[in-house]
């Protein structure tokens, strides 16, 4: 389920500028939830075919997810890539902690949950996963993290909620859910993994 206002666009087409993801911008006025179950779930499913779409033949698909709940989103979309007829082959977590601008502001609260990547990035063609994309800062930070790893042939970014406001020069290039919001919302990914639901709400 997708809360949305104004005219009704098909979920298949494309956003402007070519970056393939449902078309849906949602106005949030007034609206709790933004993706129940089941809209999560088909997000995730346009999320994987739109991947499929553009993954070239002549090098290795490999999925990266932000921790945490990146790295949740990016192992759901291993069998859905499959179903695709693209299977990933290679899978991995990354954490940006130590990346982050605001790392000195954060002090000893900073919690780094290690980096699981099994793999050599380079030459791969990969997926980079996240949940929400707001201003961009949390990309540079993997970006970077990710450049410490190895060079790969190309990186690509995916997410399931883009809620604009961006502080930093970077875009999706594949997204579930676009969403207007002003800098006071809050919008909350929530996951069966590590929440015990499926769900994506404003606050």
């Amino acid at each position: 389920m997708v809360a949305e206002k104004g005219p009704n666009r098909k979920q298949e087409d494309r956003a402007p500028g070519g970056f393939p993801g449902v078309a849906d911008l949602v106005s949030l006025w007034g609206m709790s939830q933004l993706l129940d179950s089941v809209g999560l779930q088909a997000s995730l499913g346009r999320l994987a075919r739109h991947i499929a779409a553009e993954a070239p033949g002549d090098c290795p698909v490999a999925v990266v997810g932000i921790r945490r709940r990146g790295e949740v989103l990016g192992r759901r979309l291993l069998p859905l890539l499959v179903e695709a007829g693209v299977p990933a082959q290679h899978y991995g977590a990354l954490d940006i902690t130590l990346y982050r601008d605001d790392l000195t502001t954060i002090g000893p609260a900073a919690v780094v949950r290690g980096t699981e990547i099994d793999f050599d990035l380079t030459d791969t063609w990969l997926v980079l996963v996240d949940d929400v994309l707001f201003t961009g800062r949390s990309v540079r930070a993997a970006l970077d993290a990710l450049t410490d790893l190895g060079r790969p042939k190309a990186i690509r970014l995916a997410v399931l909620v883009d809620r604009g406001l961006r502080e930093l020069p970077i875009q999706p290039d594949f997204v579930g859910l676009r969403a207007d919001t002003n800098p006071q919302n809050i919008v909350h990914v929530k996951l069966v993994e590590v929440d015990g639901v499926d769900e994506v709400e404003l606050v």
